[in-house]
């Protein structure tokens, strides 16, 4: 397993932000290899967001934010926030 977190600073409208996020959540959660999802918000800073998306493994993301569909769909993030993405592995967990 892999999970993809993600940092968004939005500088757009938040609603519009939130309704490309969905479309794009859509698409990733309709993907092979795909296992889960959430959004938070940071409780101090309104406009910052962290997704996390956990992944079967680091192939399976990757053919996903290859494809025309994904790429046609994440453009239109481009004018409403920053991301920071990343991929990790993990190292240590509790239950």
């Amino acid at each position: 397993m892999v999970t993809f977190v993600n940092k968004l600073t939005v500088h757009g409208d938040i609603d519009t932000f939130l309704d490309v996020k969905g479309k794009l959540t859509a698409y990733m959660a309709a993907q092979p290899g795909y296992v889960s999802h959430q959004t938070l918000r940071h409780a101090g800073a309104p406009h910052v967001y962290l997704e996390l998306a956990v992944w079967q493994d680091a192939a399976a993301h990757g053919k996903a934010v290859r494809s025309e569909e994904f790429q046609s769909l994440v453009k239109g993030l481009g004018p409403l926030a920053t991301p920071d993405p990343g991929l990790y592995e993990t190292v240590e967990d509790s239950a």
